[in-house]
């Protein structure tokens, strides 16, 4: 579920606390960095094809890739993109021998979604969901939720095809 609020951020943080609390969403921190898996992928690799710096956590070595368009909802600009769920996200996750499960979702303005979704189609990964999250923002953006499992390096070339039809900062 995603949301959104406006307002005094104690009281919005205090209601966010509330809903995570009657989900039974776990609240516990992050393990320390020392009980973090090992990623067995060539990420350096993985940099250099995505154009971006990933970040391990948990065992999965992701992305988050910002738009270079300015995005606005009721006015106000949605800055930083990446914790605001403004960023393509991309997700590795090893499974062995080279490969690795992948998912996560594109943003895009409407024109790129075809062109994006040929893409991902031609180099084996397979788009799961097509879906807006706001309402008033303003470009239009439509994200993208995909979902491979393959050779991590075939796979990062793939994305690395897709995220060249969409204005994404790496570009």
């Amino acid at each position: 579920m995603h949301i959104s609020g406006h307002g005094d951020p104690v009281q919005l943080a205090t209601a966010i606390h509330g809903a995570l609390g009657v989900s039974k969403t776990p609240l516990d921190p992050a393990p320390p960095a020392a009980a973090q898996p090992a990623i067995e992928l060539d990420t350096a690799q993985l940099d250099q094809i995505i154009g971006a710096k990933g970040a391990a956590n948990g065992g999965v070595y992701a992305f988050g890739i910002p738009r270079k368009d300015k995005i606005t909802e009721e006015g106000m600009a949605l800055t930083p993109p990446g914790p605001l769920g403004l960023a393509t996200g991309v997700a590795f996750q090893p499974t062995g021998n080279g490969k690795a499960a992948i998912t996560g979702d594109f943003v895009m303005l409407g024109e790129e979604v075809n062109p994006v979704l040929k893409t991902l189609r031609q180099n084996g990964i397979e788009v799961t969901a097509l879906h807006s999250h706001m309402i008033d923002e303003q470009p239009r953006l439509y994200f993208m939720h995909f979902w491979a499992n393959d050779d991590a390096v075939k796979l990062a070339k793939g994305i690395r095809a897709a995220l060249d039809k969409t204005a994404s900062a790496s570009n």
